[in-house]
């Protein structure tokens, strides 16, 4: 038989034999979970289809928040940066990809050169030239799957940043809605402080006037005087607070925050029905959980990679081309030139190199399969616990809005006492600082409960599917 014979025959043989010492892969058993604990019965029934999907955000029913999503997309760095480490990620596949296939380069070159004339090698001339012209031909085949196996993993690994990028999208989008309802949160909770100094201002001019005419005592204007301060004292931490938030919110749309201002404006709006749909679906819902699974079978299909090194590698190479000194010379059949074979390398002695890449892949696996499982449960946690908040602060709620309401009819008869001489002055500043602390606690349960929702949203994936890892669609 002929070399180009024995060479086909070889190549034949070695696509039809090769194998893949990876093992078999299969997503990793995690918690089975048959309901959520604490969605209980209070949860109202919705049907599935009303579950947002994609713009998640439009159910809460806040144009401008709208208008803040949009700008998030177009303007977030750290989007950028997570997509600009998908197309590495991408890039990296393909090059991976490309080595399973034959590789075929071509070139030129000439070359003149003077030889030594004492050269043990010196025939009589003593400058030449070279011409050269060739093709190289390159294929590692791939009997025992190791380029297959570093092409699946790289291709995982791909998948996985999509995911990454679709958890980050995620997380920044629930940070703008979470920070936007704080500032509106803040704005209410500014117009109440607002109004309240303007009444303590009030009363404080009251008093001194009713101590000037000697019918109140000097430690009634004291007291109306601390309680004037503290609500201004308030006042400026409640706009230091929204300040912060304002500045957040612009570096999360990727403006300075010195070029971003958001106008007050009222806090409104409920938190959205939600459909939890059932714990089974959740796996398939959370970027994060489909990065944690694609980086197990990444970690499976190294350790093909590693099982492989222990075997041999084989190879067929060629090179066809012309070779001459003179140019008129060079692409005659004479200059032409040509060489073709397989080749092998077996590993024999390499004092325990192979063995502990092999345990090593190995130990990646199992690690990475613990991650995945730990990232399953913190999901399940996730959706419990703001499940359990939204449940139990719809309670605060309608207890601090029942105390709100009580206080400040507490501190409407405190005033007529005083006004009538029944009462001092401290029971009227106690009552009005009741009830200016109860409106405060029902305005910050009303964020509170707005951000368990959007933590809700986040906690279930946003209305992402795991189809979309090799297309993530932000």
């Amino acid at each position: 038989m002929s070399m180009r014979a024995s060479c086909v025959a070889m190549g034949c043989a070695a696509l039809l034999g090769a194998c893949s010492l990876a093992p078999k892969y299969e997503v990793p058993a995690s918690p089975e979970v048959a309901s959520y604990k604490e969605a209980g019965e209070w949860m109202p029934a919705v049907p599935a289809d009303t579950r947002p999907r994609g713009a998640w955000w439009e159910a809460f029913g806040d144009p401008q928040l709208d208008q803040l999503q949009e700008q998030l997309r177009e303007g977030s760095q750290d989007l950028r940066a997570a997509l600009a480490r998908y197309e590495q990620a991408r890039a990296i596949a393909r090059q991976a990809r490309s080595d399973i296939y034959p590789t075929l380069a071509v070139g030129a070159s000439a070359t003149r050169a003077k030889n030594s004339a004492n050269s043990p090698t010196a025939n009589g001339l003593s400058t030449s030239n070279d011409l050269i012209a060739s093709a190289n031909f390159a294929w590692e085949i791939d009997v025992f799957g190791r380029l297959r196996n570093s092409a699946a993993a790289a291709r995982d690994r791909a998948q996985a940043s999509a995911a990454d990028l679709a958890a980050l999208d995620l997380a920044l989008r629930a940070e703008l809605a979470t920070d936007y309802f704080s500032l509106r949160g803040a704005d209410a909770t500014l117009q109440l402080l607002e109004a309240s100094v303007k009444d303590f201002d009030r009363a404080f001019e009251l008093t001194r006037n009713r101590y000037a005419g000697g019918i109140a005592a000097a430690t009634d204007v004291d007291q109306a005087q601390t309680q004037r301060q503290d609500a201004r004292s308030q006042l400026a931490s409640v706009r230091l607070q929204r300040a912060l938030l304002e500045h957040a919110i612009a570096v999360l749309l990727g403006q300075p925050p010195g070029n971003f201002t958001m106008e007050p404006a009222p806090f409104v709006g409920e938190p959205p029905a939600l459909d939890v749909d059932l714990p089974s679906t959740l796996l398939q819902r959370r970027p994060d959980i489909a990065s944690a699974e694609r980086a197990v079978a990444a970690a499976n299909a190294e350790i093909g990679v590693a099982r492989a090194a222990w075997f041999p590698v084989f190879a067929l190479g060629g090179a066809i081309g012309y070779e001459a000194t003179e140019s008129a010379a060079w692409f005659e059949a004479p200059s032409r030139y040509w060489s073709a074979g397989p080749a092998a390398i077996v590993p024999v002695l390499d004092f325990g190199r192979r063995s502990g890449t092999t345990r090593q892949a190995y130990a990646a696996y199992e690690e990475a399969v613990a991650r995945y499982r730990q990232a399953a449960l913190i999901a399940y946690q996730e959706v419990e616990d703001n499940l359990a908040a939204l449940h139990h602060l719809a309670d605060a709620l309608r207890a601090d809005e029942a105390a709100a309401a009580s206080a400040q009819r507490s501190a409407y008869h405190a005033d007529r006492r005083y006004v009538a001489g029944v009462a001092d002055y401290i029971e009227v500043t106690s009552t009005q600082n009741a009830a200016l602390q109860a409106q405060r606690a029902a305005l910050e349960t009303r964020v509170l409960r707005m951000s368990a929702a959007i933590g809700l949203v986040r906690a279930l994936g946003g209305g992402w599917s795991s189809e979309q890892l090799d297309k993530p669609v932000l």
